[in-house]
C-alpha cells in the first residue's frame, strides 16, 4: 500500500521538470494521475506513458489554465473520468522577467495569469468537488521568491507571494469542510531553466546553499507527496521551503 493509494490527483503543468516530478512520484505511491498542459505533445504522452508504468491510471489534458472557462470545462471532464479529485496541485507556471521600469504590460499580465490566476480557476473549480467528498488536498507550488522578493522578477515573485496568500485564505475558508491548503516553497531547483545558466552562476547560487548544492525536482516531489497523504492531515495553512537552507 503506497501513501497515496485509492487518491486521485490533479497536477497542472505536469508534462516535464517538477510538475512531472510530483507526478511520478505520486504515481510511485499509488494515486491515479490527470494532469493539465497548453497543449498535450510527444513529451506529455511520454509522460502519461511513464505514469501508467507504475500500475495506476494517467490521462494528459490540453488545457490553458489561465483561462476559468477552459479550467471548469477539464475539470469537469477529470472528474467524470476518474471519479473524484483528493488532490490539487497549482503547478503551472512561467518566467518573463526584466527589471520593473523595462517591464511591459503584457509581461506583467501573462506571468500572473499563469502563475496566480490559474490556481485561482482550479481552486474555484475544484473545491466544490472535495467538498462534497469531505476533504482534499490543495498544495501551491510557491518559491522562496514570493517570500524574499527578487530584482528583475517583481511579476514573478508577486504571483508567487499571491499563491501563499491564496493558500492560507483557503485553508481558512475550507477547513471546515475537511479541504487542507498549504504551498511549498521551492529554492534553486536544477531543471531545465536553471540548466540554462552558466557554471559560474550555477557555483555562486550553490555557494549561498548552506546544503552546498541545487535541489533536484525530486527533492520537491517528496515535500509534495507529504502534503498530499495523511502523514500530513493536520498540516494547513503552512508554507514549507525546499530550498536547502537558502532562505530562512
Amino acid at each position: 500500500m503506497g501513501l497515496l493509494s485509492g487518491k486521485v490527483a490533479l497536477i497542472t503543468g505536469a508534462a516535464r521538470g517538477i510538475g512531472k516530478a510530483i507526478a511520478l512520484k505520486y504515481a510511485s505511491e499509488g494515486a491515479d494521475i490527470a494532469f493539465t498542459d497548453l497543449v498535450i505533445n510527444e513529451a506529455a504522452e511520454q509522460t502519461v506513458r511513464e505514469i501508467e508504468a507504475f500500475g495506476v491510471k494517467a490521462k494528459a489534458y490540453a488545457s490553458n489554465a489561465a483561462s476559468f472557462e477552459e479550467t471548469h470545462k477539464v475539470v469537469d471532464e477529470i472528474h467524470k473520468e476518474f471519479g473524484k479529485i483528493d488532490i490539487l496541485v497549482n503547478n503551472a507556471g512561467i518566467t518573463k522577467d526584466g527589471l520593473m521600469l523595462r517591464m511591459s504590460e503584457a509581461q506583467w499580465d501573462a506571468v500572473i495569469n499563469v502563475n496566480l490566476k490559474s490556481a485561482f480557476n482550479f481552486i474555484h473549480a475544484v473545491t466544490p468537488i472535495m467538498a462534497r467528498q469531505k476533504g482534499g488536498s490543495i498544495i501551491n507550488m510557491s518559491s522562496v521568491v514570493g517570500v524574499s522578493g527578487n530584482a528583475g522578477q517583481c511579476n514573478y515573485s508577486a504571483s508567487k507571494a499571491g499563491l501563499i496568500g491564496l493558500a492560507k485564505s483557503i485553508a481558512k475558508e475550507m477547513g471546515s469542510r475537511g479541504i487542507r491548503a498549504n504551498a511549498i516553497a521551492p529554492g534553486f531547483i536544477i531543471t531545465d531553466m536553471t540548466a540554462a545558466l552558466s557554471e559560474a552562476v550555477r557555483k555562486d547560487w550553490e555557494s549561498k546553499i548552506p546544503l552546498r548544492r541545487g535541489g533536484t525536482p525530486e527533492d520537491v516531489a517528496n515535500v509534495a507527496t507529504f502534503l498530499a497523504s495523511d502523514l500530513s492531515s493536520y498540516v494547513s495553512g503552512q508554507v514549507i521551503h525546499c530550498c536547502g537552507g537558502m532562505n530562512m
